[in-house]
């Protein structure tokens, strides 16, 4: 079941699928919003339309988008669109996320790559946890070392490959000098399993 809802759903009545962001990601949002005028406000929200489940008790989770959501949270934005992907409201709770997870329409992974239980999941965006290794993709990308891609959460994929090659000090001490070894290592053959590994320099071994 498919169904478009126009702006005017409430931020915070919005429940997030997975449990982390990246903060730095998020503080870049939130400072496009603050410096958008409303014509260019109005262009954000057309761009972001957030798609989203209903769920037990007629509640809206988004499957995408946190970074925005959270962003129009913080900055005390009060609505937002939202595209109506499922309407699971018939399930009990347990159903529903068992139906969201086997869906990839959730991540119950922590901000050190741990499995987590569902339940653990947040009931609202302003729980959300840091995880500086997804901001570092978000830079990544941004800097051309790898594309953005379909894939079900596929920038928690290059994080966590990161997250193993990165020491987690060195990229809250140093972000630059992360994301210049993030650039060398996403060109490596080691990564060329990832979704939107954009390949190998000739001189890269």
């Amino acid at each position: 079941m498919t169904d478009q809802i126009p702006i005017g759903v409430a931020v915070t009545e919005l429940r997030p699928t997975q449990m982390t962001v990246g903060f730095r990601e998020v503080e870049i949002k939130r400072r496009q919003w603050r410096e958008a005028d409303d014509e260019a406000r109005t262009k954000l929200l057309r761009r972001h339309v957030v798609p989203a489940v209903i769920g037990p008790k007629g509640r809206y989770y988004i499957v995408d988008h946190h970074h925005f959501t959270k962003a129009l949270l913080d900055e005390k934005a009060a609505r937002v669109a939202i595209y109506i992907m499922a309407d699971l409201e018939n399930l009990d709770k347990e159903e529903f996320w068992s139906f969201l997870d086997n869906s990839d329409w959730c991540h119950a992974y922590d901000d050190y790559g741990r499995r987590c239980e569902l339940t653990d999941i947040p009931k609202t965006l302003s729980e959300l946890v840091d995880d500086p290794y997804r901001s570092l993709v978000g830079e990544l990308i941004r800097a051309g070392g790898c594309a953005k891609n379909k894939a079900p959460f596929f920038e928690f994929l290059w994080a966590d490959f990161f997250r193993r090659r990165i020491k987690r000090g060195l990229l809250e001490k140093d972000f630059g000098t992360a994301l210049v070894k993030a650039l060398d290592l996403a060109k490596s053959t080691a990564a060329k399993s990832l979704p939107g590994w954009c390949g190998a320099e000739p001189s890269a071994k």
